[in-house]
């Protein structure tokens, strides 16, 4: 029983940490998830009350919907997608955070690295992929574009093509 609780627990936090990456979400709107914000026939996730209050929809992909098939599953959750111990209550930022920077240490990952790197990464690797700027505001819950560009960061492959394009304009001149 014991291993079946922590093999529970693991599997919970794989979940959220893919849950927060793949939609953009802070960490408190990912425990504030419900089983029934998430809506697998529209491909959605209702965000309640995210910063400054706002709900907002985002999109659930074929993966995500998959793996939180399988973790509810496996879970079972009801009421909190994420709930904690005495299931009343969502999990702790706390033990999230202990089981991230485990989760790092045992992939041998050095790079500082939080929780809340997880919504940058998505926001860069949508930018990456050719994403609108606009369409990432809107998928972040950003009332300002100047708030979503904080969270874009250029990535090596991005500054090299920017690299190529300088060269290239220049060349002409």
């Amino acid at each position: 029983t014991q291993r079946l609780v922590l093999s529970t627990q693991v599997l919970s936090y794989r979940v959220f940490f893919f849950t927060l990456y793949s939609l953009g979400l802070r960490i408190g709107e990912g425990l504030a998830l419900e089983v029934a914000d998430i809506d697998g026939s529209q491909r959605r996730v209702h965000i309640r009350d995210g910063k400054g209050g706002k709900d907002r929809d985002v999109m659930l992909s074929p993966s995500l919907l998959e793996l939180l098939r399988a973790y509810w599953r496996e879970a079972r959750p009801q009421g909190w997608l994420f709930p904690g111990q005495s299931r009343v209550a969502p999990m702790s930022p706390r033990s999230l955070n202990r089981a991230f920077n485990a989760a790092k240490a045992m992939a041998g990952i050095k790079k500082p690295a939080t929780l809340h790197s997880l919504r940058h990464s998505f926001a860069t690797h949508l930018l990456q992929r050719g994403v609108d700027i606009r369409i990432i505001q809107m998928l972040l819950g950003h009332s300002s574009i100047q708030s979503t560009e904080i969270y874009t960061h250029l990535t090596e492959p991005m500054r090299e093509d920017l690299r190529q394009l300088l060269r290239q304009t220049t060349d002409g001149l």
